[in-house]
This record gives structure tokens, C-alpha cells and sequence, in this order.
């Protein structure tokens, strides 16, 4: 009988180790396709990045758009691959650059616990990508194309992969208690900052900001006013339904940061993600109809992408409600910081995706020290009893970000301007890149060039 008992014993120890082996097997299984499904959510924001700019911008250059957002992923994912990923994820150097993982070296395909570094890499590249991209938007419609792919690859190679490092990778500012759970100013505002670099090396598109007699209320020299010319997208349409694909992606963008299908936490992350992209939409298009009397489609489409910048922070960590007012202040700011940057600083972004991304990247990451409640993860904010330390951590964070990326950038820029030429010659922005740059036509049975 007392073998019996033990050969019993026996059996319900070995059935457990199995029932347990089967269920971290599951766990890792879900966490792996939750991963890699959310990394194909994001991939599609290239596809709607592409439309929002080329409806945003002229009919001239749409090919041209569309040629820019495919290789700086194709780019992209290759310098990522090789170098980028490294440098992000790589063994820690004091704090500011990851040193091993190049090429991928040393990854296991099969792990017997959490994702892989295949699947979490795959997950990483499409946020490369999307800094990257962020870029093309500001710079729309006189950069050369040969330029375009040089900056790109510097970018995903370098510029985001060190600020990744320092807030995700074990860098400084991880250690510091910086909180940007999907990337407000990891992904948006390297990208945001990286284009404000690019538009002031470029120089405002022809036609842009028209020099005129008289009393010198705007201008620059002093002498001559200087007319604000409003450079019409030629497809809203086309717009919108980036927006839209952009809204969809975003899911996977925020909810996928957990990569893990098994944090149910994924939930309330999608359901702070949605309620600040309305309220984004919300907080735009009642101050644009204020300022101008008019519901302003693009300033509505814009909102949709600064409520959902704004949100990208602290998705994980603030409540529906304390969302719902992030979103609608990231609505309420793009339009200030869109007519700032091109009125006051005289910064031509055919896109807004400096105000969309950069600015309101920033407003959302300091958001976290104010909104972040302990209940939802992470800390509590200034409003919820924290204290002004979580607060000044995400301020600390977005001026080292900030002033790392845009002072690269400015360097980058300017050194592809002095050897290999930035911007394309003026008989060649009128004509338009689609013919100059590609030869090929976007709209071929149009008539789409113009000498505007």
C-alpha cells in the first residue's frame, strides 16, 4: 500500500511539472503571436503615415512620398538589424549606449521563457520605422532623394537607437524612473525633433513665405512684411484614410508595448488609447473653429494624431478619465503649435508632424508626471498625490531627448548638405519630385504640375 502511495505521489508530481510546462509553453506561445500581431498593426502605420502625407502635401510630389516611406523602412530595417538594435538593447555602457547584439549575434530562436529576440526585435523595427518616417512629413516636397536615404539610415542607426537605450534599454534615464511606456518621446518626438532639424537646414518650400512692402509687423529683417502663403494638400480624402489606418495601428503600437498577450492589462491600455485620439479630435476642431469659423477637416485629422501621441506615454499608467484631458489638451495644442512654428518661427512643415509629434510627444511624456496613477502601474503623478518628482524626471527626460536628437540631426543635416546636396534646385521643386527625382507621374492622366 505504501508503494502504492508513493507511485501515486509520484504520478501527480510528474502530471503537475507537466500541466506547468504546458502552461509556460502556452503563456510564451501567446506572448510570442500577441507580439509579432501588434508588430504587423504597427507595420500598417507606414501604410497610413504614406497617405496622411501624400494628401497633406501636392500632387506633384505623391510618388515621391510614397518612394520615401518605402525605403525608410527598407533601409531602416536593415541599419536596425545591423546596428540599431544593438546600440538600443545591447549590454548597457554607462548608461548611454548598448555595446553587443549587432547583426542580431547571439539570438535564440526558441527560449523557455518570455519572447525571443527574433519576435522582440521584429517588434522594435517597426517602431524604428515609424521615428524614421516621422521625418519625410517635415521635409516634404524639396529634398533630394539621395539625402532621404542617407538621413534615414542615420536615424534608425543611430539617432533613435540611443535615445531608445537610454528610456528602454537600461540606460540613464530608465535608471533615473523615466516613464514613456509606447514611446511618446522614444519614437514621436525623435521624429519630431529630428524633422523640426531638417525643415531649418531645408529652408520653406518656394512660395511659402512671400517677402512684400511693408510696415515690417512679421518680418524677419525688419523691413518687409512677410505673407504666410497656406501650400494646400491636393487630397484629403487620402488624408483621412491615413489617419484612420494610423488609429487602427495604434492598438498594436500601444496595447503590443506589454509584448505579452498574457498582461491583461492590454485592455485598459486600447481603451485610454481610443479615448484620447477622440478627445484629440474633440480639442482641435473646437479651437480651429474658434480661430478660423470653420470645423477645419485638417486640423480634425491632425487632432486624431495628437491625442494618440499625447496618450502614448502613459497609456499604461493613467486612468480613462485622466486620458479623455490629455487627449483633448494634445487636440487643443497641435493647432497652437502649428500656427507657432509656421507663423512666428516661419518653419515650413507641410504636415505638422513637428507639432504633431515633437511638440505633443513632449506634452504627453510630462502628462505621465501629472496623470500617473499607482492603481493603473507605475507611480502617482503631481495630481494624484506623487509629488513633483515623477514630474521632473519626464521634464529632465524630454529635454535630453530633446536636445540630443535635434542637435544630431542639425549636424546630420548640414553634413549632407555640404557634400552630397540637400534640397533639390528650384525649376526642379516646381516641376515637382514625382518626374524630377523619379520620372515617373503619380496621376498620369492629370495634369499635376505647377509653377506654385
Amino acid at each position: 500500500m505504501r508503494r502504492l502511495f508513493v507511485i501515486a505521489g509520484a504520478l501527480l508530481v510528474f502530471g503537475a511539472a507537466i500541466a506547468f510546462a504546458d502552461s509556460a509553453a502556452n503563456a510564451v506561445a501567446i506572448d510570442t503571436v500577441w507580439t509579432l500581431m501588434a508588430a504587423v498593426l504597427v507595420f500598417l502605420m507606414q501604410a497610413g503615415f504614406a497617405m496622411l502625407e501624400t494628401g497633406f502635401t501636392r500632387a506633384k510630389n505623391a510618388a515621391n512620398i510614397m518612394m520615401k516611406n518605402l525605403m525608410d523602412f527598407s533601409l531602416g530595417s536593415l541599419a536596425f538589424w545591423a546596428v540599431g538594435f544593438g546600440i538600443m538593447f545591447g549590454a548597457d555602457a554607462a548608461g548611454l549606449i548598448g555595446t553587443d547584439k549587432f547583426f542580431l549575434g547571439g539570438a535564440m530562436v526558441d527560449v523557455s521563457e518570455g519572447i525571443s529576440d527574433f519576435t522582440f526585435w521584429m517588434f522594435q523595427v517597426v517602431f524604428a520605422a515609424t521615428a524614421a518616417t516621422i521625418v519625410s512629413g517635415a521635409v516634404a516636397e524639396r529634398t533630394q532623394f539621395k539625402a532621404y536615404l542617407v538621413y534615414s539610415v542615420f536615424i534608425t542607426a543611430l539617432i533613435y537607437p540611443v535615445v531608445g537605450h537610454w528610456i528602454w534599454g537600461g540606460g540613464w534615464l530608465s535608471n533615473l524612473g523615466m516613464i514613456d511606456f509606447a514611446g511618446s518621446t522614444v519614437v514621436h518626438s525623435v521624429g519630431g525633433w529630428a524633422g523640426l532639424a531638417g525643415a531649418i537646414v531645408l529652408g520653406a518650400r518656394e512660395g511659402k513665405y512671400i517677402r512684400g512692402n511693408g510696415n515690417g509687423s512679421g518680418s524677419r529683417g525688419g523691413k518687409d512684411k512677410v505673407m504666410v502663403n497656406a501650400i494646400q494638400g491636393h487630397n484629403l480624402p487620402l488624408a483621412a484614410l491615413g489617419v484612420f489606418l494610423l488609429w487602427f495601428g495604434w492598438f498594436g503600437f500601444n496595447a503590443g508595448s506589454t509584448v505579452a498577450g498574457t498582461d491583461l492589462s492590454i485592455a485598459a491600455i486600447a481603451v485610454t488609447t481610443n479615448l484620447a485620439a477622440a478627445a484629440g479630435v474633440v480639442g482641435a476642431l473646437v479651437l480651429a473653429w474658434i480661430i478660423s469659423g470653420k470645423p477645419d477637416p485638417t486640423f480634425a485629422l491632425n487632432g486624431a494624431i495628437a491625442g494618440l501621441v499625447a496618450i502614448t506615454a502613459g497609456c499604461a499608467n493613467v486612468s480613462p478619465g485622466s486620458a479623455v484631458v490629455i487627449g483633448f489638451l494634445g487636440g487643443v495644442l497641435v493647432v497652437l503649435a502649428v500656427q507657432f512654428i509656421d507663423r512666428v518661427l516661419m518653419v515650413d512643415d507641410p504636415v505638422g508632424a513637428i507639432s504633431a509629434h515633437g511638440v505633443v510627444g513632449a506634452w504627453g511624456t510630462i502628462a505621465v508626471g501629472l496623470f500617473a496613477q499607482e492603481q493603473f502601474g507605475g507611480t502617482n503623478g503631481l495630481f494624484f498625490g506623487g509629488g513633483f518628482g515623477q514630474l521632473g524626471i519626464q521634464i529632465v527626460g524630454v529635454l535630453a531627448v530633446f536636445a540630443w536628437t535635434f542637435v544630431a540631426s542639425l549636424v546630420l543635416f548640414s553634413v549632407i548638405k555640404a557634400t552630397i546636396g540637400l534640397r533639390v534646385s528650384r525649376d526642379q521643386e516646381l516641376r515637382g519630385l514625382d518626374i524630377e527625382e523619379h520620372g515617373a507621374e503619380a496621376y498620369t492622366d492629370f495634369e499635376v504640375y505647377t509653377t506654385r
